[in-house]
């Protein structure tokens, strides 16, 4: 059998019809009808009144985060264990990610530690929603109330799923999205910023936009990047949408195979299936190495790939990133479980394209090499 990519995205419904209507009629832009539609459609899916469609995920947060009123010395609380974009939407405006480790079953945020975070200088909590799980959103949600907190939620990995039976994307004052390829949705590249909150989506279509004023074009008032997105990118996140009950059932299928495969595999813990407020999602299929295993994630990977299945290792913390100890980040912080996930957890192939005899195939030498390693 060939390679076997970490993911392939699903692109046979009606992308190239809709794509060929912007090429047919010009409409390439951002000026494109289909980018409104894309909005409107994705933001009711997840009950919000309003979507800003922006470039791609890390320009949503950064968006989100500006549109809030980060400012220099404001703190964040945030994951310690998640992507880069997160810490560097808060460090760009001279804000201060403060992180929390990870719950080492869910591999979200815990969300006890978040109040002996809390400082004069907090203004906001960003909750990330992480491989397949929500965040445990009501703890969360009360936290930010009762001490006065902007909440923005990251919910990139979470198209169609729930928390307690509400759409991830639905909650705190502002939620974010990605369309990166391996996304339930995906756009090639591309993000949304949603809200219910008129005067936060009208500084976020601003934002997205170079700042322009609204009043005057080409003349601006303040600083903003370039986050437009196009029609395309638009066109193919609609077909996308349309799809996306389809797209979350074959993933749960997915993530229900590989368990039923790898559930007596000795040496590695198994993603939890489901938590008393949700069902996992499964965005990607996640594999932690058990401490009896003498060998990172970074080795195991290698070993699959030589066997010819595409493998990706779990996120690295900020508190060690390269860039961050250089500036004292976080100096002399630790963070336990969410290092021992970074170095222990990968995840195999799980995108949506996969076909069972590919599953097979991933399974059978999971196991094969799980077996050689002990």
């Amino acid at each position: 059998m060939d390679f076997i990519p970490v993911n392939e995205p699903l692109l046979n419904g009606n992308e190239k019809k809709y794509l060929c209507e912007c090429i047919d009629t010009g409409w390439i832009s951002s000026e494109g009808p289909f980018v409104k539609l894309f909005e409107e459609r994705m933001s009711s899916s997840v009950h919000r009144k309003y979507g800003i469609a922006v470039s791609n995920g890390t320009a949503a947060l950064e968006v989100a985060m500006q549109a809030i009123g980060i400012q220099e010395g404001d703190e964040v609380i945030m994951p310690a264990f998640t992507i880069i974009s997160c810490a560097m939407a808060v460090t760009k405006l001279g804000g201060k990610p403060v992180l929390v480790d990870s719950d080492p079953h869910t591999w979200n945020m815990s969300v006890e530690e978040i109040e002996k975070k809390i400082t004069h200088k907090t203004k906001a909590i960003l909750a990330v929603h992480l491989y397949g799980l929500p965040v445990e959103m009501d703890k969360v949600l009360a936290l930010a109330e009762q001490y006065n907190l902007k909440l923005v939620e990251d919910a990139a990995e979470m198209h169609g799923q729930t928390y307690k039976g509400k759409p991830c994307g639905s909650f705190g004052h502002i939620s974010t999205f990605s369309f990166y390829p391996n996304k339930h949705v995906t756009t090639g590249e591309g993000g949304m910023v949603v809200t219910d909150d008129e005067e936060l989506a009208n500084r976020c279509r601003i934002l997205r936009n170079l700042c322009f004023r609204q009043d005057v074009r080409y003349v601006h008032d303040e600083i903003s990047d370039n986050y437009r997105f196009t029609n395309l990118q638009a066109a193919v996140g609609l077909a996308q949408l349309e799809r996306l009950e389809e797209f979350v059932e074959k993933k749960r299928q997915i993530g229900k195979f590989y368990t039923e495969n790898l559930f007596d595999v000795k040496g590695i813990q198994l993603p939890v299936p489901k938590t008393e407020y949700a069902d996992n999602i499964y965005w990607v299929y996640g594999i932690v190495l058990n401490k009896e295993i003498n060998c990172t994630n970074r080795e195991i990977t290698k070993l699959l790939a030589s066997q010819g299945i595409g493998t990706r290792t779990f996120f690295w913390c900020m508190h060690e990133q390269p860039v961050y100890k250089k500036q004292g980040l976080f100096d002399g912080e630790r963070y336990e479980n969410g290092e021992y996930l970074a170095r222990k957890g990968f995840y195999i192939p799980s995108g949506l394209a996969l076909t069972t005899e590919q599953m097979k195939a991933v399974a059978a030498t999971v196991r094969k090499v799980m077996r050689e390693i002990i």
